[in-house]
């Protein structure tokens, strides 16, 4: 917080108050002034279409992290505010000593972007080893966080921060913390979009706070430029080279050319065992047993997927009727489509591919890296 007023009062040095004022400040402006919409974000609400869906983060300066999920497509809306905490309507001049921490929630499109997306832009913009807040922020109100809205996120930030822990990126621990999310209070309407409103201002900000350079040291300059290689948990779509030598002719058939396997004489159609099934290109978790019912139809059928979100669907017109198409999220494999002719509770079917899938029974599951999918066959169940 002493950071931002620091820059706040020297960035005033170099634009006039009563300018700053007025383009932040609604109260400052005069009658005839017309107010962005987009300040109206804590007097409306932030809401987004039926079926999209929360995420929250906390990530030092709110300001920070709400450029690279505005970027993303398949989010919604981004809106800074405070969170954690247990005291009631918390201000910018109050959040801290109330405990909460600044944070962002992002409103998404699970049908366009994945959770698991969203966790890699989080990492991608925070220095995940300090505890003490996030580069010249320090303090409680500024430590990162993962806020999850139900089991299926948790699991999945659970096994990213894992997987981002193994992957050598960071030379410390990861200690961003993993907890549940509570009530969301949105910031003031001058924080909101502060990177579209005040753009000079907050580069000096970024710049002089020494986040922007971490992050290109860690990461390097822009999409596909970093210093460092690829992290071990984090996916890199191989060459079709690579991926004709690796799969055998059937995978490489369904998986990228969109081919289809016979009914009856392939895998997975009449496995029974408990486990889950993963891509068997990128090992992206996909299905799991427990939502696996036979169809009659010879090809491994579900229900749902294990996580919403790590699923693509396109509309197929490769025949007469037009169909869904279902392909995974990382590695952008054709596993097979999805039908509404399902059984309860979905009413859906999802048609998937032997070949495009590798099983992964549930005693193997710690032992292959999936151990955060255990407790969906705990005996208490």
């Amino acid at each position: 917080m002493f950071w931002k007023s620091f820059m706040c009062a020297f960035t005033l040095l170099l634009f006039p108050h009563d300018v700053f004022a007025a383009e932040l400040n609604p109260a400052a402006r005069g009658k005839g002034d017309v107010v962005p919409q987009d300040e109206d974000k804590r007097a409306h609400g932030h809401g987004g279409p039926r079926d999209s869906r929360k995420a929250t983060f906390a990530g030092g300066c709110f300001w920070c992290l709400e450029p690279p999920f505005e970027e993303a497509d398949g989010v919604v809306d981004v809106v800074s505010g405070y969170t954690g905490g247990k005291g009631k309507d918390p201000t910018y001049e109050s959040y801290a000593a109330k405990g909460h921490r600044e944070a962002v929630e992002v409103t998404y499109d699970p049908s366009k972007i994945s959770y698991d997306r969203l966790l890699d832009i989080f990492w991608r913009h925070i220095d995940p080893t300090d505890a003490g807040g996030q580069f010249a922020d320090r303090g409680p109100g500024y430590r990162t966080a993962v806020f999850y809205h139900d089991a299926e996120q948790r699991r999945t930030a659970e096994a990213s921060k894992e997987a981002l822990g193994k992957s050598g990126r960071f030379k410390g621990p990861i200690v961003t913390e993993i907890v549940a999310a509570t009530a969301f209070y949105p910031a003031e309407n001058y924080h909101q979009d502060f990177h579209k409103k005040c753009p000079l201002r907050y580069d000096s900000y970024s710049k002089g706070s020494g986040r922007k350079d971490f992050l290109e040291n860690v990461w390097g300059k822009g999409p596909g430029k970093a210093k460092k290689e690829p992290p071990k948990g984090v996916f890199v779509r191989p060459s079709r080279e690579a991926l004709k030598k690796n799969l055998t002719p059937l995978q490489y058939k369904v998986t990228q050319e969109e081919g289809t396997e016979p009914a009856f004489h392939n895998e997975y159609w009449d496995n029974h065992r408990e486990g889950i099934y993963v891509d068997v290109v990128s090992g992206e978790p996909l299905f799991g047993s427990k939502d696996k019912f036979d169809s009659g139809t010879g090809w491994p059928s579900f229900t749902r997927p294990l996580e919403s979100g790590c699923l693509v669907e396109k509309p197929d017109r490769s025949l007469l009727a037009e169909r869904t198409e279902v392909r995974s999220c990382r590695a952008d494999s054709h596993l097979g489509h999805v039908f509404p002719d399902g059984p309860a509770p979905t009413g859906l079917r999802y048609c998937i591919n032997s070949a495009a899938l590798r099983f992964i029974p549930k005693e193997d599951l710690e032992k292959e890296g999936y151990g955060v999918y255990k407790e969906l066959f705990s005996s208490a169940e």
